[in-house]
């Protein structure tokens, strides 16, 4: 039987940002190794998520952040459940870190859907040629084509982007984190990027 120390459930805290009970069932459950313990409860947390996927997310903030002396600026529209919430500082943190990331990531939307057709369509049509060029069998084109599509969702979208502060996460994960801190449903809506030249 593992002992569960304060320090540890101190540390897991710091890590995770979830509760202490949480956390001390995270360790005993996971027997005191740190990592699954914090995988543990991004699990619970997922789970946590997909409860509160049919809440209504109505309140929230439209956070700024400005790079490179104003040369790149971004507004992103964070959403929750309640006011309370949007006003903590870690919502606020967490709004500002989102608007950071897309700074220095500039994914193409939120999600695979909000991409335009045309850009899909004109990707496909680079990867079709590329895999002609390469003299790949016509019948192999649209299983290449599907496995270039699922890497270019991974680096285009916002949900899919390794986190720029911790590129062991997802953005995904980062707010299911979030919303497993705050027990709120939490979306990122939209967002505009602006680069000057760009």
């Amino acid at each position: 039987m593992t002992t569960i120390s304060a320090q540890m459930v101190k540390e897991l805290r710091e890590r995770s940002g979830a509760g202490i009970m949480d956390c001390k069932e995270a360790l005993k459950e996971c027997a005191g190794d740190m990592d699954k313990a914090a995988d543990f409860l991004r699990k619970k947390g997922l789970a946590t998520a997909k409860k509160r996927a049919g809440r209504e997310a109505s309140e929230g903030v439209v956070q700024s952040y400005i790079h490179m002396g104003g040369k790149i600026g971004v507004l992103v529209e964070v959403n929750c459940e309640t006011d309370f919430v949007a006003k903590t500082d870690d919502f606020q943190e967490f709004a500002r870190n989102i608007a950071m990331h897309i700074a220095a990531s500039s994914p193409l939307g939120v999600v695979p859907e909000d991409i335009p057709e045309a850009v899909v369509e004109k990707e496909k049509e680079i990867y079709r040629a590329q895999a002609l060029e390469m003299g790949k069998p016509e019948k192999m084109l649209d299983k290449i084509i599907e496995g270039k599509m699922t890497k270019f969702y991974k680096d285009a979208c916002l949900m899919n982007q390794l986190y720029v502060r911790d590129t062991s996460l997802t953005i995904s994960d980062v707010l299911n984190d979030m919303i497993a801190k705050t027990g709120e449903k939490i979306t990122i809506h939209r967002f505009a990027r602006f680069q000057i030249g760009g």
